[in-house]
């Protein structure tokens, strides 16, 4: 169990179960799932480009990420369904655990001119999604492997939440939101 975990059962739960009126322990909000995405649309002209970020995104989770495909055929943007468009990773259980505490306290400091996370990327199941331009602030990465700088998107997955338990749940964990946002 890592820091972050045993913060979660300490800390985080009991302030949780006082705070929304929460009897049950199985009621409580937790984290099921993060998933991590990579669009490669680039990879319908270069195949090597798919391999290198498959090898990035590996180092990033500490697990291999599967890819993705054209479920339909654009004549427009000259796909054909089945071509490999992107990468996905789900971590679950410690690695997700581990990915976390990671991300909230290495990663997100390092966001060039961070003023903290959105507040608005909540979806009405709880679940917070986190864009992210470039791959390179994870410090896991050896740069002089980096060909290019690509965006990924990380999506936290929360069991029996909603907007309100969710942000609370990752406000006590440590994440930094911004303060006031129109």
């Amino acid at each position: 169990m890592n820091n972050l975990q045993k913060k979660y059962q300490d800390e985080v739960s009991p302030k949780l179960k006082e705070e929304f009126q929460i009897t049950n322990d199985l009621a409580l909000p937790k984290l099921e799932k993060i998933l991590i995405n990579a669009g490669m649309a680039e990879a319908l002209q270069n195949k090597e480009s798919l391999e290198k970020m498959k090898e990035q995104l590996a180092q990033i989770s500490g697990q291999m990420p599967k890819i993705t495909t054209a479920k339909k055929s654009i004549s427009t943007f000259k796909l054909k369904a089945g071509d490999p468009i992107g990468l996905m990773i789900t971590l679950r259980g410690k690695r997700a655990w581990d990915f976390l505490e990671k991300f909230i306290f290495v990663v997100v400091p390092r966001i060039r001119d961070f003023r903290g996370v959105s507040q608005n990327k909540f979806d009405n199941r709880g679940n917070y999604s986190i864009g992210l331009v470039e791959q390179t602030i994870f410090p896991q990465l050896d740069l002089s492997k980096v060909d290019k700088t690509r965006g990924i998107v990380v999506t936290l997955v929360f069991a029996k939440s909603d907007r309100v338990k969710s942000k609370k749940l990752l406000d006590l964990l440590g994440l930094p939101f911004r303060k006031a946002e129109s």
